[in-house]
């Protein structure tokens, strides 16, 4: 079967460095099939027969055994980032320049509401049980929102990719 793994937080500002080679290596090493990477942020396409949830901890420990530092991991099908990539409630304008902060797990809907609450100019949230769709027209390094402040407000796990690469991924996977 098919995946994409998403590994949160490497190689940002020279942090948790894992050069996209030695993690491919790693992977296949570790038992997954036709492993493939898009950029340095940590983007696996693979095969295997395992689960999703297996997959991630499987995951988890080849990289925290082998680089020395733990790295959260995201596992999910195409199908699934692909209905997650559909389901962008903004215009087609807006989800070109929008940001996908894919959710490790269902944030509780009592803090999605109050999340709901808060307001910034220019920018516009909608947050569902496995992702916050994010867009904002002044552009991601302006911009009070990013994937920390979900993170704590949500009480979550998330780690973002941009339009450009959820569709590469899409494409890598299908």
């Amino acid at each position: 079967m098919k995946y994409i793994a998403l590994l949160r937080g490497i190689n940002v500002s020279g942090h948790k460095k894992i050069p996209m080679a030695e993690l491919r290596t790693l992977l296949t090493g570790s038992g997954l099939e036709n492993v493939q990477t898009y950029i340095q942020t940590g983007n696996v396409i693979f095969d295997a027969a395992a689960s999703a949830e297996i997959l991630k901890n499987q995951i988890e420990v080849a990289v925290k055994k082998h680089f020395g530092f733990d790295v959260p991991v995201l596992v999910i099908t195409p199908k699934v980032l692909r209905q997650i990539f559909d389901d962008c409630p903004f215009s087609e304008e807006k989800k070109q320049n929008s940001y996908f902060s894919l959710l490790y797990d269902a944030p509780k809907q009592e803090l999605i509401d109050v999340v709901a609450e808060i307001k910034y100019p220019n920018e516009e949230v909608s947050i569902t049980k496995n992702c916050i769709y994010f867009y904002c027209s002044t552009g991601y390094g302006k911009t009070k929102y990013n994937n920390n402040f979900f993170e704590k407000k949500l009480n979550v796990t998330a780690t973002a990719r941009n339009y450009k690469t959820m569709l590469k991924l899409l494409s890598l996977s299908e």
